[in-house]
């Protein structure tokens, strides 16, 4: 497994992990999220060996990454999709980091047509979308066969297919046992992907547990209620102790009483029900929730007329 234990690393003044501690098990898909800023991939630079840590520790298998002999049959990683040549081939990519480990031709050919790019295998990088040089780094990730895998946002430029397609590789592989440990901005992505979740904001450790546990746990649940009579409908509500928010003209969200609760009411008073609906909050909400005060960069709306001088 992955141990990350009181980590702490600093850029002169600035403290990119504060104390960080975590595990990442074998078995299950773990999504490594936060803000921008809140120093996921720092972290990954640290297991890799790309970073010193300023202190603290971050193992693989109980060693530090640059201890590691035979690298790709341990640990396989993708941080960067664009770190290759543009001008050697697919093949002639992954033939160079085959024979740095000992791995022959016959696992590179098989690599690319895991990955669908054994029909451009002799195209070179230049040539590659963003999409197909994801593709190539997963196959890179996979030359040795190694327990462990590390993914830094690898769903970036992937069209629908290869999305499917990544998130179906990445539960066969945790099925195998392997430890996958995955950052990604895609919320949507990661509730169909991640097992289990760790959670980072400004280098510190906000959640580590499973992502159903923290939706759960976070997320905000209420129902939603339409009704042509959804003012008089709101006043019978909230007397009898619910929360009330009015999200249209006929669209109550409501608290405090249960989809069938409120349908007695409604019922009891003759008041005509369109649609009600329980509502469980998506992982995108809970994460916002948890990590809203965070967020390093905040975006705005422009002013009205901006960008029409």
């Amino acid at each position: 497994m992955i141990e990350v234990h009181d980590l702490i690393k600093t850029f002169g003044p600035l403290t990119a992990l504060d104390r960080l501690s975590f595990s990442v098990l074998p078995g299950r898909v773990t999504g490594f999220l936060g803000p921008n800023g809140a120093g996921k991939t720092t972290t990954m630079r640290v297991i890799l060996g790309l970073d010193d840590p300023t202190s603290g520790s971050a193992l693989v298998a109980g060693r530090r990454y640059r201890d590691i002999v035979w690298p790709l049959h341990e640990v396989g990683s993708l941080l960067d999709a664009n770190a290759a040549h543009p001008g050697r081939s697919a093949e002639d990519h992954l033939l160079s980091l085959a024979l740095s480990n000992g791995i022959g031709r016959r696992r590179v050919r098989s690599m690319l047509e895991l990955t669908g790019l054994a029909p451009v295998a002799a195209k070179r990088l230049r040539t590659f979308s963003l999409g197909m040089k994801q593709r190539l780094g997963i196959a890179a990730a996979l030359l040795g066969d190694p327990p462990v895998l590390v993914f830094d946002e690898p769903v970036n430029g992937l069209d629908p297919e290869g999305v499917l397609w990544i998130r179906e590789l990445f539960k066969a592989l945790a099925a195998e046992g392997r430890t996958v440990f995955v950052s990604s901005h895609l919320m949507s992505e990661m509730a169909l992907t991640a097992d289990h979740l760790v959670i980072i904001g400004r280098g510190r450790l906000l959640v580590d547990m499973t992502t159903d546990s923290f939706v759960s746990t976070n997320a905000r649940t209420d129902v939603l209620v339409r009704s042509p009579r959804a003012g008089e409908l709101a006043e019978l509500l909230t007397a009898r102790g619910a929360g009330v928010r009015a999200e249209a003209a006929d669209a109550l969200g409501v608290t405090g009483l249960s989809a069938a609760e409120i349908g007695e009411l409604a019922a009891g008073r003759g008041i005509a029900l369109h649609e009600l609906v329980n509502r469980r909050a998506s992982l995108e909400q809970a994460y916002l929730d948890i990590t809203g005060t965070t967020v390093e960069y905040r975006s705005g709306l422009p002013a009205q007329g901006e960008g029409q001088q």
